[in-house]
């Protein structure tokens, strides 16, 4: 690619703030206000942790030799098993994301066409919508690839709005009123609500896949990403923050559909409809593209010998339907299992589950950063400071964990630990594609041949596109 054709910084910031502009923060507005509006004390400590990963994972990106992603990262570290571990808890938060995101779509349903649904009809209308956009994508998804790429606007459009032009509407005494409707203390408070406000943030770590398309990207991917990130962070925080403003508390916080209800207020009951309308097409466009993405990642993880192998198969159209339908019964459980009377506690289930199974991997590529500095021999002042910006983003994720919740952690490391058991499972495969890619016979091979060789790696994160979008 020649240097003409390649992005600028300012073209890959702005590409970096839109991966993270998605459905994440169709409910957020209902979720903070649960808080109140000292809610932003939150925001404020997972701006400057998410920078903080960021910065850390462009450093990744730049030194890294390994593809791959964030799987790559943890093998200088933690070796073949620190790759597998990181993809497989990567992958499973991606697919409880797509469960979220599909109750986010019936709550607006909900609201758009004025019907109140039960707990087991939400549960069973959240199935229905994930299946749909799963036998949508059995032909391929060239086509709803497309899709989801331009109904990703009826979610980033709305929030542009309102952080710009909803200052008209927006009602100091309404925003005083909701600041702390529960009287908690300020530590408390910050506390509350850092698992939500990481979830709009989830897949700041894919800003780093377009290293090789940048001018400079020494110079200009740690740019984009800081600037992508803090553009992001700057636009959740006034878009909520003005809501809160718009809407009295108590109405923002068992709504739904917030901002239908605020451009509602703004507009008319009309526009508030519109909006709805174009963020449950952006929630079903991002399904469409993420049912069929989730199992293409883990059909690449397979085929390297990092998955099970009923993960590989797939049919003539390169569509691995089996994995898709294996994924499917996974997230119809998962969505029966968390039914709740209370959309908002259902989604809230959930989200803390992604939060804390896709801060394994973050936590893993943090703690991989000083191999990658060592092996790349960087300096030791640049390394120190990498570093310390590594460990402030550790303790983040941390704090992130623990506001999750006990009921998230307790899921989330049974999760993770039957990812362990399946270990022993994908470590026998890695060991026969081994022997077979070197001539071993593979009743010779034993785990000792693999010591000191490459490991192969899949693309799990080297996707372009971000979870939520």
């Amino acid at each position: 690619m020649s240097v003409a054709k390649k992005m600028t910084v300012g073209q890959l910031t702005m590409l970096t703030a839109v991966n993270m502009l998605g459905s994440g923060i169709v409910l957020l507005p209902t979720k903070l206000a649960e808080v109140g509006g000292i809610s932003i004390l939150s925001w404020l400590i997972t701006a400057t942790g998410s920078l903080a990963l960021a910065y850390a994972f462009a450093r990744c990106g730049m030194l890294s030799r390994k593809t791959g992603g964030m799987g790559g990262y943890a093998e200088y570290t933690f070796g073949k098993a620190g790759n597998y571990i990181t993809n497989y808890t990567y992958g499973l938060s991606l697919l409880i994301a797509n469960v979220a995101i599909s109750i986010t779509a019936v709550g607006y349903i909900q609201e758009l066409f004025h019907v109140e649904l039960g707990s087991l009809q939400v549960g069973l209308a959240t199935i229905a919508l994930l299946w749909i956009t799963t036998f949508a994508n059995f032909g391929g998804a060239r086509i709803t690839g497309r899709i989801g790429a331009v109904t990703v606007w009826g979610v980033i459009a709305p929030v542009v709005l309102v952080s710009t032009i909803g200052w008209f509407w927006f009602d100091s005494s309404v925003y005083a009123a909701g600041w702390n409707p529960h009287n908690m203390g300020w530590l408390e408070a910050a506390g509350a609500s850092v698992a939500i406000t990481l979830w709009a943030f989830l897949g700041l770590e894919s800003a780093c896949a377009n290293t090789d398309a940048v001018e400079n990207p020494e110079r200009n991917v740690p740019i984009a990403v800081l600037g992508g990130t803090l553009g992001a962070a700057v636009i959740y925080i006034v878009s909520t923050n003005v809501i809160a403003g718009i809407v009295g508390n108590p109405e923002l916080a068992s709504s739904t559909a917030p901002f239908g209800l605020v451009f509602a207020k703004m507009f008319t009951p009309m526009v508030g409809d519109i909006v709805m309308a174009a963020m449950i097409l952006a929630c079903i466009g991002s399904l469409l593209g993420w049912q069929f993405t989730i199992a293409q990642v883990y059909k690449s993880s397979a085929d390297t010998g990092y998955f099970l192998s009923i993960f590989a198969k797939s049919n003539k159209a390169g569509t691995p339907i089996i994995g898709m339908l294996v994924l499917l019964a996974v997230q119809t459980a998962l969505a029966l299992l968390t039914i709740s009377p209370d959309l908002s506690k259902q989604f809230d289930t959930l989200v803390n589950l992604a939060v804390v199974t896709n801060l394994v991997p973050y936590i893993l590529s943090m703690a991989a950063l000083m191999t990658i500095q060592k092996v790349s021999n960087v300096p030791a002042g640049s390394a120190l400071i990498t570093n310390i910006i590594a460990w402030v983003a550790a303790a983040y994720s941390y704090l992130a964990l623990y506001s999750s919740g006990a009921q998230a952690l307790m899921l989330g490391g049974v999760a993770t630990i039957f990812g362990c058991t399946l270990f022993g499972f994908v470590n026998n495969r890695l060991i026969r594609l081994e022997a077979l890619n070197n001539s071993v016979p593979t009743q010779t091979v034993s785990a000792q041949h693999l010591v000191g060789k490459p490991v192969p790696v899949n693309n799990l994160q080297a996707v372009t596109v971000e979870a939520q979008l």
